[in-house]
């Protein structure tokens, strides 16, 4: 079995490209517990499938993708505690971000992102977590943001059209005993002719829309989720967006921070930068253009109406090398 497969099926990891950081990080395989232990040169490597294996560093497999160590070290820096709070990830993905806030005692995470699929399947069956998709964070407002959520939640069924309960009760209905009629029988509450009729014409219309596909719909919360809290303020704002400048999606992340929220977004310059000062393979390779990115940074937190706490070095460069910053900001005064 190749080595990047070994990794995931036994549990080690969650995903191939997450088995193969391992691999890089140093795994190692046996296929008794008296036989020596062979290191993993390559992804394709072939282990046995019975063979023992252990991971030289594990710091790859604490999270879903290498954004959770990014944040790990982003929380670490900042010293936020974020135990308790109701956190927003914008850009969630496959729920890097996600997992270590949850890891470090998040009580709630609603993620957003534009693309559909993409969060791990431990996440999205994990009842601290709304999973938001299709949405693009800078058309966000509290309003869409509830709208999308309670949508998440729900399913949508077909209004209740049993009417088994509401069926009148046909006339002569008193015939159906063998004709016997007691002497104090009292039809005053039997169906008229014209209420049948009419019942069964609303029946058959029904049956047609069934047929048609136009039946009304009604969207209702699953069944466990019917308390879960969707309020559309965050202790916490925090997100690792691609291909969109954070200057473009700040204004809209700032009305769903709580009064005393904080911001925290890992600042890519590749896409805070005009093509033309990026290198070849999306890497910036001048460094004077940091400063530069960093200054947006900053004027795009105070016309948003924040204020920066810190900007510093996020713990891990991006998986193209790319160097990467974190932004703590708190709404002003």
């Amino acid at each position: 079995m190749r080595a990047d497969v070994c990794l995931v099926e036994k549990g080690h990891a969650a995903t191939r490209s997450q088995a193969q950081r391992l691999i890089a990080s140093g795994v190692e395989w046996r296929a008794t517990p008296r036989a020596p232990w062979v290191r993993v040169a390559k992804n394709s490597d072939d282990i046995p499938a019975a063979a023992e294996v252990r991971l030289l560093d594990d710091a790859e497999a604490r999270y879903l993708s290498r954004g959770g160590l990014k944040l790990e070290g982003a929380l670490q820096a900042t010293g936020l505690q974020v135990t308790g709070w109701r956190c927003l990830d914008v850009g969630q993905s496959t729920g890097g971000f996600t997992d270590c806030l949850l890891q470090q005692g998040a009580a709630q995470v609603i993620g957003v992102d534009v693309g559909q699929g993409q969060l791990h399947e431990r996440l999205r069956a994990d009842p601290r977590v709304v999973c938001v998709e299709g949405l693009n964070a800078r058309g966000l407002t509290p309003e869409a943001l509830r709208e999308a959520c309670d949508a998440a939640l729900c399913e949508v069924v077909e209004q209740d059209l049993d009417d088994n309960d509401t069926q009148p009760v046909a006339p002569y209905a008193w015939m159906r005993n063998g004709g016997e009629v007691a002497d104090d029988y009292d039809d005053s509450d039997d169906a008229k002719e014209h209420e049948v009729e009419a019942f069964k014409a609303e029946r058959a219309a029904k049956a047609r829309a069934r047929a048609e596909g136009s039946v009304p719909t009604v969207r209702k919360r699953r069944a466990g989720t019917e308390h879960i809290d969707i309020t559309p303020q965050f202790d916490l704002v925090t997100g690792d967006l691609s291909f969109i400048s954070l200057t473009l999606v700040l204004p809209a992340l700032v009305p769903l921070m709580a009064q005393q929220g904080r911001l925290l977004m890992l600042v890519k310059p590749q896409f805070e930068l005009q093509p033309g000062q990026v290198g070849k393979g999306g890497i910036v390779r001048d460094d004077t253009l940091y400063p530069v990115v960093e200054q947006r940074i900053r004027d795009a937190c105070a016309q948003a109406g924040l204020v920066v706490e810190r900007y510093f070095d996020s713990p891990i460069r991006g998986g193209d090398g790319n160097r990467e910053f974190f932004v703590e900001a708190r709404r002003a005064a």
